[in-house]
Parts: C-alpha cells; structure tokens; sequence
C-alpha cells in the first residue's frame, strides 16, 4: 500500500516510478477519488454539526414551548440524517475506489534501480567461481533417472505435471541440503528458525502483497484459506497488526518449508525437470527492520544467500533487477544466479528484496521508539536463503562425473555420514 500524502506532495515522482514498473497513468484517478473521499469526509462532518446544533435547538424550543419551532427543527434534524447518510456512501464508494486502485499498484523503485522492460536490462553486481569445466554435461532429470532416483512419471500418475518423486540417496541429498542450509542461517548469521503454518487468510496473504494480483498463482482451500507460496507469507504475518519496540529491532526469522505455487504465468516455461514446479522446498530469509536500516539488512541479507552457494562451491553471480523485472512489493532486488552446465547459463536460485514499508503498510505493522509518542512503519525484507530443489539441481549438475554418479560437496558430507557420491558409497 502506499502513503496517500505522499502522493498528493509529490505525484510527479510517483508517475515516473509506476510508469517504469509498467503502471502508467493512475496519478490522475487516484487524486480524484482522494479529492472525493475528502470532500465527502468534510461535508459529513459539516452536517454532523449542524444536526448536533439543530438537536440542541429541540431541546431548547421545548423549554420555551415553542412547538412550531419543535417540529421545524426535528424536521430540519430529518434532512440533515438524510444527507449524513448520502456523505457516508459517498464516503464509502470514494474510499473503496481509492484503496482499489491503491492495492493493485507496485511498489516504487529505489533511486539507485536501474530503468528497464525486462531481465536483459538487469545489471550484473558480481561473479564468484568458475563454471565447471565438464565434457558433455548431462542435465538434472537424465541424471537422477540414470540413478533411478529420480521418477517424474510416478509423480505425474498421482498428482499431474510439474511434481517429483526423489527416492532414496537423492531424497537424503535433498533433505541434507535443507537442513544445512537451515543450520548456516540460524547457527551463523542469527535468524530465529520458525515452523510456520502452511496455510494462511486473506489478512496475511494481502498484507505481504499476494491478493489480490496473485490470487491465480496460489492455491485456494475450500475452507477460503491459501496455501503459502513461499514461507516470506507467514513469516512477515508474525508481525501484522503488532508494534514492535524498536529496541527489539531487528527480528530476523527462517523457515524451511515446503512452498506451492500453481505456475499460473508459467505455461510453456521449463516443463522439463525440477526447475518450475507446484511443490518444492525453500529456506526462506525475513527482516524487520527500523527504515534508516533497510539498505544495510539488504545488503547483509544478499551475502547470506550467496555464503549458501560459497560453502556449496557453485559458481554464481549477483544482478541487481532493472524497474521491469521486480517483483511487485520490492523496492530494489538482487538475484542470485547459479551456473547450470546442461543450460550453459545462470540461473535464478534466489531473489533477495528490500520492500521498505510497502507490506507493513498493508498489514498495519509499526515500530515505537522508548519515550517516543507516535509509530511508524517497519520496513521489511525477504529472500530465499535458498531455493532447495534448485540448489539440488544445481549441485547434481556441477558434481556430475562420467560414470553418472553425484559427488556430494564437502559442505553437505557431514549430513550424509559414509557417502561421498550418490550412486555409490566411494
């Protein structure tokens, strides 16, 4: 959600900044409608008044015995009831339309985001390893199912496309990465592992800016309640409708979970393996911060991502995301991109973002200063600190050898006692 003052202050600003993000051209409505609301607001309490007067004016005229006088005023009192109820359904109608059109605009970049239509005019912050130097890569899927390991027609016999079945050593491998990378969150960089509900209201799907542009990318129970797509959903939720001491500042939560998503805008785009699936697992990185510290926890927060790829020695690089490749809540994100040989390119594993108080906004979620009279809103941030099935993806394709086996990484060996490859025990 946005500040309607600001807007009114500096429209201009806000005109350009949705105009990169795609939005153009709602400056004007949303002025109207704020016009309207005000208007409406100031007329109700101009007749409120005058009823309170005219009623007092009864009283009055009673005392004196005046009951012409009487029943002009209750007559007067009657209009007055009337056009208080037409304000407030203008009042209602102009609100309405105002947080509508209010709801379904993005947040507005940072000054420091570079303007662009799509992800060829992301710019690249850093690189860190060398791509694997691997003489006829195989990909993930004829990997695993070279190991039998790997059964995506199991998968697609109970549940459809876009799921997978991970069996025995590989489902070990699967797990050991989650479960270190929940480790190195929590034991290094000082997040509060949390396990989260699964399925969340409207109130927690809305404040982290999931409904309602989203609606068709979640799964919805019969019950009204939403699967999460992500654990950033019920993880920013442990704040909506809370004030924070700002001495408490900053709280930093974790979650392994598993995450769904139904891939609605995805038809046609990597229908092969693990990459874009409606289940999977992700570690997931959130920040409440005081304002003044979002830059600097967005910073902290993109290095701990990428100490998941270090420790795992994968190659990677940081680009930081043009105006018309964020996502809708962020401020600014970095991306995180993992070296996939079968592809010969990065890919996407993480996406770390700095919403300012875009969601705290649309959650109603504050932080007081000690002594300090009023509140203001956190600032929030997220990432996948990382994506599990990705990160398996990516560790089967640059530790594959020639006879088909996986070699685990040194980081992950301890998790998996006696193996040093899948597929065998040497």
């Amino acid at each position: 959600m946005h500040d309607i003052r600001a807007i009114r202050e500096t429209p201009e600003l806000y005109e350009k900044a949705w105009a990169a993000k795609g939005s153009s051209g709602k400056v004007a409505a949303i002025l109207d409608f704020d016009a309207r609301l005000r208007a409406a607001q100031t007329a109700g309490q101009v007749t409120q008044a005058a009823r309170n007067e005219a009623s007092k004016k009864i009283g009055q005229a009673k005392a004196q015995k005046d009951e012409a006088e009487v029943q002009r005023l209750m007559a007067e009192v009657e209009a007055l009831k009337t056009d208080l109820a037409n304000h407030a359904e203008m009042e209602r109608l102009a609100g309405e339309s105002l947080h509508e059109i209010l709801a379904s605009l993005p947040n507005i970049p940072l000054p420091d985001v570079p303007v662009g239509a799509d992800e060829h005019d992301n710019v690249e912050v850093r690189r860190w390893g060398e791509p694997f130097a691997i003489s006829n890569p195989r990909d993930h899927v004829d990997i695993g199912e070279g190991l039998g390991m790997l059964d995506f027609e199991a998968a697609s016999r109970m549940s459809g496309a876009r799921f997978t079945v991970l069996k025995g050593q590989l489902a070990r491998l699967e797990r050991a990465i989650g479960q270190f990378m929940l480790d190195l969150q929590t034991q290094e960089h000082g997040y509060l592992e949390v396990a989260p509900p699964l399925l969340v209201n409207d109130a927690a799907a809305y404040g982290t800016d999931k409904l309602p542009k989203f609606a068709d990318d979640l799964f919805r129970t019969t019950d009204g309640r939403w699967l999460i797509p992500t654990a950033e959903v019920p993880l920013t939720s442990l704040v909506m409708g809370q004030i924070v001491a700002e001495e408490e500042l900053p709280l930093r939560f974790t979650a392994l979970t598993p995450c769904f998503r139904s891939e609605a805008g995805a038809s046609g785009r990597d229908t092969r393996g693990m990459i874009r699936q409606h289940q999977f697992n992700k570690v997931e990185l959130v920040s409440i911060v005081a304002p003044e510290k979002s830059e600097e926890e967005h910073e902290r927060m993109v290095g701990c991502a990428e100490a998941v790829l270090k420790r795992l020695e994968l190659p990677f690089r940081t680009m930081l995301l043009c105006t018309g490749d964020m996502g809708f809540g962020a401020r600014k994100t970095f991306d995180l991109e993992v070296w996939l040989p079968s592809q010969g390119k990065y890919r996407e594993i993480s996406s770390c973002s700095n919403c300012g108080d875009f969601q705290a906004r649309r959650m109603d979620a504050r932080s007081k200063q000690a002594g300090a009279k009023g509140t203001r809103f956190v600032h929030t941030l997220n990432g996948s600190g990382l994506a599990v099935g990705r990160t398996l993806v990516a560790v089967m394709e640059n530790y594959q050898d020639e006879d088909g086996r996986i070699a685990i990484p040194q980081a992950l060996r301890s998790y998996l006692p006696g193996l040093t490859h899948i597929g065998g025990k040497a």
